[in-house]
C-alpha cells in the first residue's frame, strides 16, 4: 500500500479560530485529556489514544508537548490530512514552520525541478508555450493522476476507464503521442497551438506524469500500450484503418497495445515464432502464436502484433475476438499495468490491416522503438530526480546521532553523485530531443536510434544507482512499502523495468556503439 507521495504536496487548511498559549496546551497531558502540538497547530487526541496503530505509550510520551520534531520522522505531510478532524485551534502569535505547497507549485528543494524551471537559471529550448503546458500538467498531475494513481497502486485496479476517457476529452492522449498531423484541429491542453507543438512539449507531459513516486505500474497502465502501440497505426496504417481506429483510442474509449515480445523473443526481436500464413484467397491473414509480458493486454481491444511471414516479418493489427485469449502475468509491479499473456489461436486477420508493407514489418517495427526508447528515458530521468528530491528532504528531516543526516559527510556525497547523475540525464536527453525536433520521422530511424539507445541504457543505469543510494538514506524505511520510505521503495522495486522493456541495457549499447562506427572513417592513431 503506498502512502501520499510528498511532504510538500498540498496545503493542509485546519480551522484556526481558537488560540492557545503552550502552558495551556501543557496542561493537558493525561489519557482523559491529551493534546499535542505539530507546527504551532494544536490536536486533541485523547479519542485517538486507543486507535493510534503505534500505541498509547508513543501518545502518551509527548502528551501536552510539542511533538513536530518526532511526528515528522514518523509521518508523512498526509497523515495530518486525514487526521484532521482532531484539530481544535492554533499557538497564539506563531506561525507555522513546515512548508505546504499548493498543487502545481513548483519545488524550492534544490535539483528537485529540471534546470529550465529552476529561477535564475535559463535554457534555449523551452518557450513560454511550455512552461504554461508544464504549470497546467502540473495542477493536474497533484490533482487527478495521483490520487488515482495511489488508488490503482494499492488495488492493482487497472486505471478507471473514465478517468482515461477524460483524458480523451482533454485531447491529453492524442499530445502524448508527439507532434503531427494527428493534432491538426484540435484543442490542446493550456491552449497550445497544434502547429508549434514539439518534443519539448511532449517531454513536459510525460516528466509531469512520471512524478507519481513509486506508482511506476499505474504509469504504465494509464495508456502505456497507446504510447507504443498507435504510432504504428499512425506512421504505418491505411487511411481507412487511421480512420476507424485512431479516433477510438484518443477518445478514450477503446484500448491498444504493442505485442512484440514473446517467451522466444525479447529484445532478440528477430526470434519471434508467432505465425501469419495466407488464406488460399489471399484476403486474410491466420495468426497463431504467443505474446508475453505485454503492457495493458489485459484491457487492450486492439493488438499491433509482430509475426513471421513467408519472406520476412508483418505487422499486423488485430482486433480482441475469437481466438485471442490475454492471461494476467504477475510482475514487481502494480496489477494496474495490465501485465498479459497473450494467445493467438487460428485469429482471422484481414489483409487491409498490414502496418507498413508485408514482409517488411521489421523496419516498422525497429523505428517504432525509437519513440518509445526516448518516452522511457523522459520518465526514467524524472522519476530518478524525484527520487533524489526525496532524498534531501529525508536526509534535512531525519537526526541520527543527535544530528540531521545531512550532516553526515558520506551522506552528502551520496548526494553529490545521485544529483550530478540526475542532471547530466536531463542535458543528454534535452539535447536529443532538440535534434529530434530538427529532423523527420525518417532522418530520426537513421540518425538516432543510437544515440537513443545509448540514452536508454544511461538512464536506466541511473536510475540503478539512484535506487540504491537512496535505500542506503533511507534504511529500513527504504524497504517499506508505506509511509516516509513508500517512495523509494516502489521506485527501487520497479526501476529495472526499464533497463528491460523497449530493449535490454546491454543490447541498446551494443546498438548505440554498431551505429556509430557504421561508417566509421579511416582514422589512425
Amino acid at each position: 500500500m503506498l502512502a501520499s507521495t510528498s511532504f510538500f504536496c498540498r496545503v493542509t487548511h485546519f480551522p484556526m479560530s481558537r488560540t492557545f498559549s503552550r502552558k495551556e496546551v501543557a496542561q493537558h497531558n493525561s489519557k482523559t485529556s491529551l493534546w499535542i502540538v505539530i507546527d504551532t497547530v494544536v490536536y486533541d487526541i485523547t479519542k485517538f489514544l486507543e486507535l493510534h496503530p503505534g500505541g498509547e505509550h508513543v501518545l502518551l510520551q509527548y502528551a501536552g508537548k510539542d511533538a513536530t520534531q518526532i511526528f515528522y520522522s514518523l509521518h508523512r505531510q498526509a497523515v495530518l490530512e486525514k487526521y484532521k478532524r482532531y484539530v481544535i485551534g492554533s499557538i497564539e502569535g506563531e506561525k507555522p514552520q513546515i512548508l505546504s505547497l499548493t498543487p502545481g507549485t513548483i519545488s524550492p528543494v534544490p535539483f528537485a525541478e529540471p534546470t529550465w524551471l529552476t529561477p535564475v537559471y535559463h535554457s534555449p529550448y523551452y518557450s513560454e508555450s511550455h512552461r504554461k503546458l508544464q504549470k497546467a500538467m502540473r495542477i493536474y498531475t497533484d490533482t487527478e493522476v495521483l490520487p488515482e494513481a495511489l488508488r490503482c497502486e494499492n488495488t492493482g485496479e487497472r486505471p478507471d476507464p473514465e478517468f482515461i476517457r477524460k483524458q480523451g476529452e482533454m485531447n491529453l492522449l492524442a499530445m502524448r503521442l508527439g507532434p503531427g498531423k494527428h493534432l491538426h484541429g484540435l484543442k490542446l491542453v493550456a491552449d497550445v497551438k497544434p502547429e508549434e507543438f514539439d518534443y519539448f512539449h511532449e517531454l513536459v507531459i510525460t516528466q509531469e506524469l512520471s512524478r507519481i513516486g513509486g506508482a511506476r505500474g499505474f504509469a504504465d497502465g494509464m495508456n502505456g500500450g497507446m504510447v507504443i502501440g498507435l504510432p504504428p497505426i499512425i506512421n504505418f496504417g491505411s487511411p481507412a484503418l487511421k480512420a476507424k481506429i485512431v479516433p477510438e483510442v484518443f477518445s478514450g474509449k477503446k484500448f491498444i497495445c504493442l505485442a512484440i515480445s514473446e517467451a522466444f523473443a525479447g529484445s532478440d526481436v528477430a526470434g519471434m515464432q508467432t505465425t501469419a500464413e495466407k488464406t488460399p484467397d489471399g484476403k486474410f491473414f491466420i495468426v497463431n502464436g504467443t505474446k508475453k509480458w505485454i503492457t495493458n493486454g489485459m484491457f487492450s481491444d486492439y493488438f499491433t502484433v509482430g509475426c513471421k511471414t513467408k519472406n520476412g516479418y508483418t505487422v499486423l493489427l488485430i482486433e480482441r475476438g475469437p481466438g485471442v485469449e490475454t492471461t494476467p502475468i504477475k510482475t514487481s509491479y502494480s496489477p494496474t499495468a495490465g501485465t498479459a499473456y497473450v494467445t493467438f489461436d487460428n485469429v482471422r486477420v484481414p489483409v487491409e490491416n498490414v502496418l507498413g508493407k508485408e514482409d517488411q514489418g521489421f523496419a516498422v517495427i525497429m523505428s517504432n522503438f525509437n519513440h518509445e526508447r526516448w518516452v522511457m528515458c523522459c520518465g526514467a530521468a524524472r522519476s530518478s530526480r524525484y527520487v533524489v528530491e526525496e532524498c534531501l528532504k529525508w536526509c534535512h528531516q531525519r537526526k541520527v546521532f543527535g544530528k540531521p543526516l545531512i550532516s553526515q559527510p558520506v551522506i552528502r556525497q551520496k548526494l553529490a553523485k545521485m544529483v550530478a547523475a540526475v542532471e547530466a540525464t536531463q542535458s543528454w536527453l534535452e539535447s536529443i530531443t532538440f535534434q529530434m525536433n530538427k529532423m523527420s520521422y525518417k532522418e530520426q530511424a537513421m540518425h538516432l536510434a543510437g544515440p537513443i539507445a545509448l540514452l536508454k541504457m544511461h538512464s536506466t543505469r541511473v536510475a540503478h544507482d539512484v535506487a540504491d543510494d537512496a535505500i542506503q538514506i533511507f534504511g529500513g524505511r527504504g524497504i517499506t512499502k508505506t509511509g516516509m520510505g513508500s517512495v523509494i521503495e516502489g521506485f527501487a522495486r520497479t526501476y529495472k523495468f526499464d533497463a528491460i522493456l523497449g530493449g535490454s541495457e546491454e543490447i541498446l549499447a551494443d546498438l548505440g556503439i554498431r551505429q556509430a562506427v557504421k561508417n566509421f572513417p579511416k582514422a589512425m592513431l
